[in-house]
Formats: structure tokens, sequence, C-alpha cells
């Protein structure tokens, strides 16, 4: 089992920056692929970033790229996603997700946070 803990959502202005961050426990966070992935209201979840387990392979979908950037600390066992230049459109409830594929889809991931809102004001 996994357990995933996200932290750092909240409310921010357009063009603004935030780091979302995601602790992890209950199995060796270096085996694990992880990922973040957003759900709007009245949407479907979908994909924001993924990253391998040694950090040295990610991915990022077209409307984060250039903006948003994932990294992880397997240190301390911490994920981390750094949002630059928001827009109203990235309000969602950012999850933070982990699996043993690097994938875009969420089905290939195992365990999953709460989750934690992210509001940008226009």
């Amino acid at each position: 089992q996994v357990q995933l803990v996200e932290s750092g959502g909240g409310l921010v202005q357009t063009g603004a920056s935030l780091r979302l961050s995601c602790a992890a426990s209950g199995r060796t966070f270096s085996s694990l692929v992880m990922g973040w992935f957003r759900q709007a209201p009245g949407k479907e979840r979908e994909f924001v970033a993924s990253i391998s387990p040694s950090g040295g392979n990610t991915r990022s979908a077209d409307a984060v790229k250039g903006r948003f950037t994932i990294s992880r600390d397997n240190e301390k066992n911490t994920v981390f996603l750094q949002m630059n230049s928001v827009k109203p459109e990235d309000t969602a409830v950012y999850y933070c997700a982990a699996g043993s594929i690097l994938s875009m889809r969420s089905i290939s991931y195992d365990y999953w946070g709460q989750g934690t809102q992210v509001t940008v004001s226009s």
C-alpha cells in the first residue's frame, strides 16, 4: 500500500506561481512512477505530468508544457508540481498518483491522494 498526501493548493491570481507537493509513504518511493492529474468541475480527470522513478524521464500534457514542471526528491519521498504562469483554466482539484508505468492514462496508476484544490482567479 502507498499513502499519498497532497498539499500546496490555494487561490491565486492569473499569472502567479504555485508549487504542489505530494508526500508518499508505505512503499519504496524511489521505485514508483509518480503522476499529477487534475479534474475541473463537470469535466473528466485529465493527465498533467508524470515522472519516472529516477526522475530522469518526465511527460507533460500539452496544455501545461512550458508552464508546469514535475520533479521529485527521493530522499524526502516527495513529488512536486511547480506551476508557473497559471491561468483560470488551470482551476481544478489536483491529484497525486503512484504506479509502475510511466503513463498518461489514469488507469495505469494504482494509488491516489485525496486531492488539493487550485483556483485561479482572472
